[in-house]
């Protein structure tokens, strides 16, 4: 098992997994300071290392991540920065390569361009930031207790950090536009029923599901085509069918040549769990 050191936020590796802890507990893992910074350096380093399969992201605390800090926003809105959420880190290490969608660069978007699946452990509270943050993720895990909510028209704000891109698309334009507009709750429960969140289970597992999950995917999954999978669905998104076909068709077959696609086949031959090759974005 390894750490990393942070100072908003942990960052342990046990086996495949990287888990990243939003870590300021006392202001429900509100984002500010050096939070966002420190997530993206955590997440690029967890795709360089080769033992890492998959990333997960939860809170320390009651709450997952209550948004932006309320104590700066008296400094946000007379700041110059039209968008201080998009600020070049320069050589700060950041996910997604040289080869990154530049969609996927801003706000909380980066997570998508990580090249490792992301899990979120969504152990209670997602508000507002917190909210996109959750939604970012590539699947959710939510505690029973967990909660969705944003008060966006409430404070006199459009829809921010990507939600009405990212939430239509998980749970339908009309069940998004109703939770933006009233600000009201949505329940873990209402978020798996709408599509908002895979699975809901009880608090005290919550952590172990997310992980497991990354342990299974570990076991029986190519880290180079959940890579592959990762970008495609992403980018497909965004393109019409044709040229989605087309790229797909195209990666299929390169990944015929691959280590990976002979291991698979010689495995499901040999009634056997594969071992696939790891994968290297150094």
């Amino acid at each position: 098992m390894t750490t990393g050191t942070y100072t908003t936020i942990l960052y342990e590796v046990d086996g495949p997994v990287a888990v990243i802890t939003l870590n300021r507990p006392d202001r429900l893992n509100a984002i500010g300071g050096a939070m966002i910074t420190e997530l993206r350096h955590a997440m690029a380093t967890a795709e360089r290392d080769t033992s890492v399969v998959g990333i997960v992201l939860t809170g320390a605390g009651r709450g997952f991540c209550a948004g932006v800090d309320m104590d700066g926003l008296e400094d946000l809105a007379a700041a110059d920065n039209p968008n201080p959420f998009a600020d070049d880190p320069g050589d700060v290490l950041i996910p997604g390569g040289a080869e990154r969608d530049a969609d996927y660069e801003r706000s909380v978007t980066f997570v998508m361009a990580v090249r490792k699946p992301v899990v979120g452990a969504i152990n209670g509270p997602a508000a507002g930031m917190g909210l996109g943050l959750a939604a970012a993720c590539d699947v959710r895990f939510a505690a029973e207790n967990a909660f969705f909510v944003n008060a966006f028209a409430q404070r006199g704000l459009t829809g921010e950090h990507a939600t009405t891109w990212l939430l239509p698309r998980l749970m339908g334009h009309a069940r998004a536009l109703d939770m933006m507009w009233t600000g009201r709750r949505v329940s873990a429960q209402e978020a798996q029923a709408c599509g908002l969140v895979n699975e809901v289970v009880p608090s005290e597992e919550l952590l172990d599901a997310a992980t497991d999950y990354v342990r299974t995917l570990a076991r029986t999954a190519a880290p180079r085509s959940l890579m592959h999978i990762k970008q495609q669905t992403y980018r497909d998104l965004m393109r019409p069918l044709g040229p989605a076909m087309e790229d797909s068709e195209e990666r299929a077959l390169v990944s015929l040549n691959w280590p990976d696609f002979a291991e698979g086949v010689a495995a499901f031959q040999e009634r056997r769990e594969p071992n696939f090759p790891e994968l290297d974005l150094s």
